[in-house]
């Protein structure tokens, strides 16, 4: 007999790592993962669709467009995570649990549709400063009070959703990079509207520069992996300014070697940031190639959180599909059109049944495209 040979098979389980269960997307050893899975996915950027619930609560059309975007097989949406202006953020200070209600709302909308989330918590670059009263440097400063509202909205939202499985990942903010060491800055800093509750006036000190946001991302993330451990974390960058290492070494508008467009796009994603973000637009391929190489070599994901084309479909399609041609014969890991029912945007907005709804479609198409490929080489031995 053999008795001794028998081995129970709940000794046979071996349980998987916390990271491969993790709800949302994650990295390990440069490699885009979803339940442990190499994952490659194109979604949309759905803007407003937390952000028109939170300015009216009666506005419940995320609900239906998740719906759409899931009969269209489109995966995930990136959103701004709170207000655009101090105004609208203001509920979260003044009623935080109606704020967080609305909140929820979105994001139980998204898990009963399977739409994964990845909400930019701070789209608007002096929002959180002109609620505190600081100027928009104070991003730079770990102990200012910019910090410290950062950090605990961080820990309000991440610790409320960290086991939705809604939520892909966590963004910082939206391009805060295109405003950075400005040659021009001063005509760059941002508005003064007191009626939306920013500050009365601007000096130098609401221009920013790559150390002050290079600061913020790195805190920001640090943030996050307190209590989500896991998650992918962006920036919300778009890709490096032509110029963007003359603007910041030499304030000129020179343009940038391939060598120094590397350095900068290494040193705007920092550690502990998981994924290289990137946006990219009018003759925007060469830059997702060179992105997507540079992000390979640095272990980090690609993200193009958007990319985009205007006008209607005879003005727009042969720019769109070379967007998507790029992405899809680089092997970018995960992208997002610009943008999903915004009617602020008319010329990029696109629906189901708009004029624009062919991108819908083509983006349908590449993400059947996408899974029978990572299918195929799962298969293969």
């Amino acid at each position: 007999m053999l008795l001794h040979m028998t081995i129970p098979l709940v000794l046979l389980h071996v349980p998987l790592p916390a990271w491969a269960q993790s709800p949302g997307l994650t990295v390990r050893d440069g490699v885009l993962l979803k339940a442990g899975r190499p994952y490659r996915g194109i979604g949309v950027n759905y803007f407003d669709a937390f952000f028109r619930h939170l300015l009216k609560p009666e506005d419940t059309s995320y609900d239906e467009g998740f719906g759409a975007l899931a009969e269209a097989g489109i995966p995930f949406a990136r959103l701004i995570g709170g207000g655009f202006w101090p105004i609208e953020q203001k509920l979260y200070q003044d009623d935080p649990d109606e704020f967080f209600r609305r909140f929820d709302d979105v994001v139980a909308s998204a898990e009963r549709h399977g739409i994964g989330l990845i909400p930019s918590l701070f789209w608007n670059t002096a929002t959180v400063p002109d609620l505190v009263g600081e100027p928009v440097s104070e991003w730079g400063n770990p102990e200012s009070k910019t910090h410290a509202y950062m950090r605990q909205y961080v820990r309000d939202v991440v610790t409320r959703y960290a086991d939705s499985p809604a939520i892909w990942g966590w963004e910082f903010g939206n391009e805060f990079n295109l405003g950075a060491n400005l040659p021009n800055a001063a005509e760059h800093r941002p508005p003064v509207w007191p009626t939306l509750l920013t500050a009365t006036s601007r000096s130098e000190k609401d221009e920013w520069t790559y150390e002050t946001i290079r600061t913020a991302f790195a805190a920001f993330s640090a943030e996050v992996r307190k209590y989500d451990p896991d998650r992918v974390i962006s920036t919300g960058d778009s890709a490096p300014r032509a110029c963007a290492w003359h603007n910041w070494k030499e304030k000129t508008w020179t343009s940038d070697t391939p060598e120094q467009f590397a350095e900068m796009l290494t040193a705007d994603n920092p550690d502990p940031v998981s994924v290289v973000s990137i946006h990219a637009y009018e003759d925007g391929a060469p830059v997702i190639r060179a992105a997507n190489e540079i992000a390979s070599r640095l272990g980090k994901p690609l993200f193009v959180g958007e990319f985009g084309a205007p006008g209607s479909r005879e003005q727009s399609e042969a720019g769109f599909t070379e967007l998507l041609t790029a992405i899809e014969e680089a092997q970018v890991p995960l992208a997002a059109v610009w943008v999903y029912d915004h009617g602020e945007q008319d010329a990029f907005s696109l629906t189901a049944t708009n004029e624009r709804a062919y991108q819908l479609q083509a983006l349908s198409e590449a993400n059947a495209r996408l899974r029978a490929r990572l299918e195929k080489g799962a298969a293969t031995p």
